[in-house]
């Protein structure tokens, strides 16, 4: 796999699609964080780090370790999350100054960035004054 955020973000979008409840996805510092923001935002209902319980998974050395994201939908079941999109990838990063970053959807989408500071949402660091690699929009 080439891109291991790509693969969470498909993952995220096929089970808002598919109206599952949960989704795993392997784990990493940078998915966790990605996670966390999207917590924090109020597109999931939270996650937690999980051993993988599989077949190939007992046979394994290390176990691995997957985030297990805990969707939220409205209260008629409306989807919380409507659009999940790639901007940088290993083919074309982006880049914006904290000057430049573009609202999503007028404002009520987020962009989430990796700064200097460490992962943000493009939000946040237009207030710190950092620019960054953006590396989803989420609305």
């Amino acid at each position: 796999m080439t891109d291991p955020i790509a693969d969470m973000l498909t993952r995220l979008r096929n089970a808002v699609i598919a109206k599952h409840s949960r989704v795993d996805v392997p784990a990493s510092r940078l998915k966790v964080e990605i996670a966390r923001i999207l917590e924090d935002e109020g597109y999931i209902q939270g996650f937690k780090l999980v051993e993988e319980k599989s077949p190939e998974a007992a046979k394994a050395a290390v176990p691995r370790q997957m985030i297990r994201i805990v969707l939220k939908y409205g209260p008629h079941g409306e989807k919380v999350i409507t659009g999940v999109q790639r901007i940088s990838r290993p083919g074309r990063r982006v880049y914006f100054r904290s000057t430049d970053v573009p609202p999503v959807l007028g404002g009520l989408g987020t962009s989430i960035l990796t700064t200097s500071r460490g992962v943000m949402t493009g939000r946040a660091a237009m207030r710190a004054g950092v620019g960054g690699e953006v590396l989803c929009n989420i609305w």
